[in-house]
């Protein structure tokens, strides 16, 4: 047992930020006066409406998302995403380009076929999904309804380095491991979605960012709540929506207003942990990091030392010092460290000290 805070190194749900938590520690109880929780607000009074007007100005105003979007709160996970988007966005053509650099651009080219036609764009399962393709290697069909693409890929520990050019074709991006975590052109987006679980809030809801000129044109027997349609007439209220994620996004967003001082900053201090402990792993003799170089993830470093036992209790030991979630998943093994928004540069540090005190016991 912990007597205080450890660092949760977690894919997700990961930490949220010590100010947020002590907020959410003031308000559980009474939140803004009103005489009760977030959670026993009625998602219709004019208690919730001030707190969720609130999340989407902050939202907007982070991510500058021009006046022609839409941002929605809804709720399935990304995962529901990977049905919604061709059910909504294929109609025009029924054909689609996708990218495959993970597991979850995969599953959403595996949801997305059963809707229409789609084409593989480009892959990366020929080295093991450890690095992104390139614009030159993108084969694109200039007839396609939408390209898709999954901007940073939690469980490789890869992040597209650039904004595919798809002309005319509306880009379509899963950003739910690296969105809030650097400044993004969203204009250059037909639509964004984003699970909150990473950098935004607890799990339950999920964040679409949806030019409006894209919605409404989804087939007649869509089901109704699958339909962006819905979500947009109803402004994320056609039923009761993750209230008190919503709240937790609302606080997470003014924090990084408040606190932080924007994404630029914010983008500047993710991109000084991920160099410290890729770093570390580029001097060091026992670990090595498990992806090239030039498309290493600032949120989810993956690393190995090669022998699987090692890793493992790597792993074991460093959750009983209280750096906890440490192990690989299971689909590539070895270890990662998620270094969201919330993770302090003094965790990478105390992850760092560690894995210098491992190396020379096992050296």
């Amino acid at each position: 047992m912990f007597s205080e805070r450890i660092y949760n190194f977690s894919a997700g749900p990961s930490m949220l930020p010590l100010p947020v938590l002590q907020q959410i520690q003031q308000e559980l109880l009474n939140c803004s006066g009103s005489g009760m929780s977030v959670m026993e607000m009625s998602h219709r009074s004019s208690a919730f409406d001030s707190i969720f007007q609130d999340t989407k100005s902050r939202l907007r105003a982070l991510l500058q998302v021009p006046d022609d979007y839409e941002i929605l709160f809804l709720q399935g996970g990304a995962s529901t995403q990977f049905a919604m988007v061709p059910m909504n966005l294929m109609g025009r053509t029924g054909r689609a380009d996708y990218a495959l650099t993970g597991n979850f651009s995969t599953k959403a080219y595996e949801e997305a076929q059963k809707f229409g036609l789609c084409a593989v764009a480009c892959s990366s399962a020929d080295q093991n999904h450890t690095y992104i393709p390139q614009q030159e290697a993108l084969q694109l069909d200039a007839d396609a309804s939408y390209f898709h693409y999954c901007a940073n890929n939690t469980i490789y520990g890869t992040e597209w380095n650039y904004v595919p050019d798809t002309g005319a074709v509306p880009l379509v991006c899963d950003m739910s491991s690296n969105i809030l975590s650097k400044p993004v052109d969203v204009s250059r987006y037909g639509l964004i979605y984003a699970g909150a679980q990473k950098n935004m809030a607890p799990a339950g809801v999920t964040v679409v960012i949806l030019r409006r000129s894209l919605a409404g044109s989804a087939p007649e027997n869509t089901p109704t709540m699958l339909n962006y349609a819905t979500h947009v007439k109803g402004d994320s209220m056609y039923n009761t929506p993750p209230c008190w994620c919503i709240y937790v996004l609302g606080l997470v967003a003014k924090w990084l207003q408040e606190d932080v001082g924007g994404l630029s900053e914010m983008a500047r201090r993710n991109e000084e942990k991920a160099a410290l402990l890729y770093a570390y792993l580029d001097e060091s003799h026992l670990f090595h990091a498990a992806v090239q170089k030039a498309y290493r993830s600032r949120m989810n470093v993956t690393f190995r030392t090669g022998d699987r036992d090692l890793d493992a209790q790597f792993a074991k030991e460093a959750a009983a010092a209280g750096l906890s979630n440490l192990k690989g998943h299971r689909l590539v093994g070895g270890m990662r460290a998620s270094l969201y928004n919330a993770m302090p540069i003094e965790g990478v540090k105390a992850l760092i000290d560690f894995m210098a005190r491992f190396e020379k016991e096992h050296i």
